[in-house]
């Protein structure tokens, strides 16, 4: 990001997690208690990151395999006479993804409660900024009608 900028940057998904990563704009005086959330919050993504990129390197990998696997119990190549890559109807990749899904509930459910922790934790901290900043605008604001 430009060094002018004063907000977050979003940037293209991931090729391994689908997942759009940000660079976090870092405030000249950030307070302790702000670099803290900022900290927590590139924590979640880093982690975000980590899950989905192994997820997905995971389930591209055994969707192969299993297409693989179809495939040759038929007596087909993975490519038809015309080099068109060949594919598996519907109700044999529901298969797949039912599967799929089975063999890693327990991943998901760690990461979801994961997920959940590491949200709740930034949201209390989110609350905490945004009192010290009322607060901090409150003071402002009587000082200066006090003036």
């Amino acid at each position: 990001p430009p060094a002018h900028s004063h907000s977050d940057w979003i940037g293209p998904p991931d090729k391994h997690s689908n997942l759009r990563p940000v660079i976090f704009y870092v405030p000249p005086e950030e307070s302790a208690l702000e670099r803290r959330l900022r900290e927590a919050r590139q924590e979640a993504q880093a982690s975000n990151q980590r899950f989905w990129a192994r997820h997905n390197r995971a389930f591209r990998q055994e969707k192969e395999e299993f297409i693989y696997s179809r495939l040759k119990a038929k007596g087909l190549e993975m490519r038809d006479e015309s080099g068109q890559k060949a594919a598996l109807n519907a109700e044999e990749m529901a298969d797949f993804y039912k599967d799929f899904l089975s063999k890693n509930l327990k991943k998901h459910l760690q990461y979801n409660r994961d997920w959940y922790k590491r949200n709740f934790r930034i949201t209390f901290l989110m609350g905490q900024v945004a009192l010290v900043r009322a607060l901090r605008w409150l003071r402002r604001r009587k000082k200066n009608v006090e003036q």
